[in-house]
């Protein structure tokens, strides 16, 4: 852990002056109450920037949950993975850090670990289901889909428990309580599984229980999602690497990514940066899926980040890394790293993909990558208007989009040309076929940031990419980016702000161009970054009108 991430986590955004130094006494008084207790008190380390900590399966209990959980994957059966998910999710008791007072952990930190044990659950009803066991199910899904109604898969599987009980009424209606809810609170349909299920149990069909599938990491068809922990999928010969669906535009930048790849000789070596939304890791799968055939030895994927934006350690994925020595006869591979957080987390992968193509995505350019190794940078920029009509077509349908091609326009532009908003919008539309791409645009542009989010999946919502992106900067340049927001389009960005602070905008990827040139903020960003200092001025104003509230209530009340 680094220490700037320390202070955070300890004082939020406020450390005082002395926080290095108080932060110094805590990890010795941590380490005195470990060799109290028999623990070596070297078990934390300073290391330049910050401190490590060694843990194993006996020393911290989330280290053994996963480690059960990724042995569960490689079970001889499912009742063998059933037995040891169960005793993985044994070791959760309440809510995790519920005695920590930090606000960065609170809503960083606990929503993933979270996310990891509802993973779990799902993937233990499932195996509970498909072995009949629908009773013994019903307590586990009753409490997950109350506790958790936005996530459907649980809802799902409590309606089919219920309708394969014998309670046709009552697993209709907790569809229709569901679905009366996300249209009034969220203003979407149930997903398409949800509409499935209703329909099976209306036509009174068999829901026979099914063999459950392997456990699978993330495949291309997933794509641009990526799995919440770190999961790879190898892609062997004889197997298909899907396309993203309804890809559009890129056309030089996937010609010139092929070349670099399958060249004969040199570094095969590409990085793929820009914003976050732009279309990183869609362009990366599209190219996987189109040179496929010249990687005889299988296309790797291996995730770097996590969805709520954290990186996944190096260790963990250089575990996942293909053996190149397992089969040294298989030819030619393809070695996709996706979300990468920095040259850090690139660097140490490199030498062991051997005579592999690598394919990296990241917010960042990676310059101390291709300066050490060769290669290509492509930085992406927002789609031309004909690459975003072509998106909005191939999602939305060709003939909805033709009928209203100025419309279409200006939803295009209301999204800011942007892969990840045009998605959303997309989203929108299909969920509600009788809406015209008039009003949906209208309506979106109306508060850009706050509506292009859908509730399903928190990987497509604009505020929670772009705050995750926002987040990962240190705080002098979170605030040198909102103050850029507030800035007109027009207006030179190097003045009052230091050369250093814009080049470091622009490797995080919020902020393009450079010298020689202006640099530029895209006016999709900008919109974003006023709309997060709007929010956040009026969640600070609102305690102060609360308390004058207060006050006046009391003032006023009788005696």
């Amino acid at each position: 852990m680094s220490t700037s991430y320390l202070l955070r986590a300890v004082w939020d955004e406020e450390p005082p002056a002395t926080a290095r130094a108080a932060l110094q006494t805590c990890v010795l008084r941590l380490r005195r109450l470990f060799a109290k207790y028999g623990i070596s008190a070297t078990t934390i380390e300073a290391v330049p920037g910050g401190y490590r900590m060694h843990n194993d399966t006996e020393t911290l209990d989330l280290v053994l949950f996963r480690t059960l959980t990724s042995r569960a994957g490689s079970a001889a059966g499912p009742g063998e993975e059933l037995y040891r998910l169960r005793e993985a999710l044994s070791l959760w008791h309440g809510q995790p850090l519920a005695n920590v007072a930090s606000r960065l952990l609170q809503q960083d930190a606990v929503p993933a670990l979270e996310q990891e044990r509802l993973r779990v659950l799902e993937r233990v009803c499932d195996l509970e289901l498909a072995a009949g066991n629908c009773h013994q199910v019903l307590v586990d899904l009753y409490e997950s889909a109350r506790r958790h109604p936005v996530r459907e898969r649980f809802t799902e599987q409590l309606i089919e428990a219920l309708y394969r009980t014998g309670r046709q009424a009552e697993a209709l209606a907790e569809y229709r309580t569901v679905r009366d809810r996300l249209r009034d609170e969220l203003g979407i349909d149930p997903g398409p599984g949800l509409r499935r299920l209703e329909l099976a149990i209306l036509r009174a069909e068999d829901l026979a229980p099914a063999p459950p599938e392997p456990a699978r990491a993330v495949t291309t068809a997933d794509a641009p999602a990526l799995p919440a922990g770190p999961a790879a999928t190898t892609f062997r010969p004889g197997r298909t690497v899907l396309p993203v669906p309804a890809f559009a535009g890129r056309e030089s930048d996937r010609r010139a990514m092929a070349a670099r790849l399958t060249a004969a000789d040199g570094p095969r070596l590409v990085v793929v940066s820009g914003a976050p939304g732009i279309g990183k890791s869609a362009l990366a799968y599209q190219t996987a899926h189109e040179v496929q055939e010249a990687f005889p030895g299988g296309v790797s994927t291996i995730p770097l980040a996590r969805p709520d934006g954290t990186a996944v350690a190096v260790e963990d994925a250089a575990r996942l890394l293909p053996d190149a020595d397992a089969d040294p006869g298989a030819g030619r591979r393809l070695i996709v790293l996706d979300g990468a957080a920095g040259a850090w987390q690139v660097l140490p992968l490199l030498p062991a993909t051997g005579d592999a193509s690598v394919l990296v995505t990241s917010r960042r350019g990676l310059a101390a990558v291709v300066a050490t190794h060769g290669g290509a940078v492509h930085r992406l920029d927002v789609l031309r208007p004909a690459e975003a009509h072509g998106l909005l077509a191939g999602l939305v349908g060709a003939e909805r989009i033709a009928a209203e091609p100025a419309a279409a326009g200006q939803l295009a532009s209301v999204c800011g040309h942007f892969p990840l908003a045009l998605r959303i919008a997309a989203g929108r539309l299909l969920t509600r076929p009788g809406l015209s791409v008039a009003d949906c645009a209208a309506w979106l542009a109306e508060d850009p940031p706050v509506r292009l989010a859908l509730a399903e999946d928190a990987r497509l919502s604009v505020p929670e990419v772009l705050g995750q992106a926002l987040d990962a900067l240190a705080p002098e340049l979170r605030e040198a980016f909102l103050r850029l927001g507030a800035r007109d389009a027009d207006e030179d960005l190097s003045v009052r702000e230091s050369e250093a602070v814009l080049e470091q905008l622009v490797e995080a990827g919020l902020l393009e161009d450079g010298p020689p040139g202006p640099y530029r903020l895209h006016d999709f960003l900008r919109i974003y970054a006023r709309w997060h200092v709007r929010t956040r001025k009026t969640t600070t104003a609102a305690p102060s009108a609360a308390a004058a509230a207060a006050a006046t209530a009391v003032v006023s009340a009788p005696h």
